[in-house]
């Protein structure tokens, strides 16, 4: 595959990492998380609903960021979110903390958004989807708009950045490692549900979803999506994404682009949708239309940034030469579904729509630094919580196609 890559680990219901941080064994807590992103081989940390799906394995859910969570004492969602926040800094990883916060996708969730943010105040993090965080209301009936307030937030706090997560009409799959939401949606909609226990490490669930233009909560959530991504004032702080699949698929965003450059065609759509929905939202009320300049910084040079690529998304000398060369027309959906040329690494790759060479991609990771005794510590920890043993766990660096590793930088 030509595309360079990474991955992130999820590291928000891990066991062993858990019990340090209920125990107040911070150092040690670092080099836990050091160690499994070592040996996953993996460019930094994902905190998927942190303590909810720790606490799915009891029956349970962790929608209360100050609540202790099932199986422990004293420690809560914010707690995690706290200390997993500093772990990544005090490492001095590329990218930042990747949260996917609590009570994802649940009207009023707004609440328990904002009292997460409160704990990363000052920090470096990335928050994930922040469409299906960003809810007000008591219950679906009521379910309206609260991206102003989300917003706000991110214009107020430059160091902290997300992605939009903006939802598309039509059918998708739903794919998270947040177990309880995935059983929620399964309830909801009584579509086919797949689940899975990880270990003691996380857990995954597979929905099938079909976002309707006629239902409400589904038109909420479309305008929620594109109301973040024009409330934000800087573009360099919010990236293009529609999860994908969760909110649709990411070929998609050509539609999505179009409706961000053009207030006209916005209110064309929002006219399309059910009357109660325009009450309940602000989108009705944005005229803001992006450049061609803001959506090469949505698109691109700000999810480098981000990411902590810096040789990426920009043309600086010694830079990567990844670019997409478009044709100019009116027609923005089109413009952006066919690029001209797609060059990687200074070679073309693709030229009006054939393929002309394919170089290999790398795959990007870190390798944080741990106590030397690590090993030994984590290893007896194994027999309780994997079936796998601990020689089996750790991936072969010969196992990684190209790879290329990036220096932690430590504050």
């Amino acid at each position: 595959m030509c595309l360079d890559k990474t991955s992130l680990v999820l590291m928000a219901n891990n066991e062993i990492m858990l019990d340090q941080l209920e125990a107040g064994n911070y150092e040690r807590a670092k080099d836990v998380v050091a160690w499994y992103i070592n040996a996953a081989k993996t460019y930094g940390v994902k905190a998927v609903n942190p303590g909810g799906v720790a606490a799915w394995k009891w029956g349970e859910d962790a929608k209360q960021v100050t609540s202790p969570i099932a199986g422990y004492n004293n420690l809560t969602p914010g707690k995690i979110v706290a200390e997993l926040t500093r772990i990544c800094n005090d490492m001095g990883l590329p990218h930042p903390m990747h949260l996917h916060c609590n009570n994802l996708g649940a009207p009023g969730n707004i609440t328990t958004t904002m009292e997460t943010l409160k704990h990363l105040e000052g920090q470096r993090a990335h928050i994930a989807h922040s469409q299906f965080h960003a809810y007000g209301g008591n219950d679906w009936e009521e379910m309206r708009s609260e991206a102003a307030q989300l917003a706000e937030f991110f214009n107020a706090n430059p160091d902290i950045s997300t992605d939009a997560g903006a939802v598309v009409f039509g059918e998708t799959v739903t794919i998270s490692a947040d177990g309880p939401w995935q059983h929620l949606l399964y309830e909801l909609t009584g579509h086919k549900w797949g689940n899975l226990d990880v270990e003691n490490e996380t857990g995954c669930g597979i929905v099938p979803y079909n976002y309707k233009r006629t239902n409400v909560v589904n038109a909420v959530q479309w305008a929620v999506g594109l109301e973040l991504m024009l409330l934000i004032n800087n573009p360099w702080q919010v990236s293009l994404s529609t999860d994908h699949p969760n909110g649709g698929c990411f070929w998609r965003y050509p539609e999505i682009i179009h409706l961000l450059m053009n207030a006209d065609f916005r209110k064309e759509c929002i006219s399309k949708l059910p009357d109660n929905v325009k009450s309940r939202i602000t989108l009705p009320e944005i005229d803001r239309e992006y450049s061609l300049y803001e959506v090469a910084t949505l698109i691109s040079a700000g999810p480098a940034r981000t990411l902590g690529l810096n040789h990426k998304g920009n043309l600086g000398i010694g830079c990567d030469g990844d670019i997409a060369v478009y044709e100019e027309e009116a027609d923005v959906t089109k413009m952006f579904s066919y690029p001209r040329y797609v060059i990687k690494g200074g070679e073309v790759v693709i030229e009006e729509g054939h393929v002309r060479s394919a170089p290999q991609g790398r795959e990007v990771i870190v390798q944080p630094e741990h106590n030397p005794d690590t090993n030994d510590f984590i290893r007896p920890l194994f027999e309780d919580c994997y079936t796998m043993s601990f020689e089996n766990y750790p991936v072969e660096m010969e196992r990684v196609e190209n790879p290329v590793t990036r220096e932690c930088e430590p504050v």
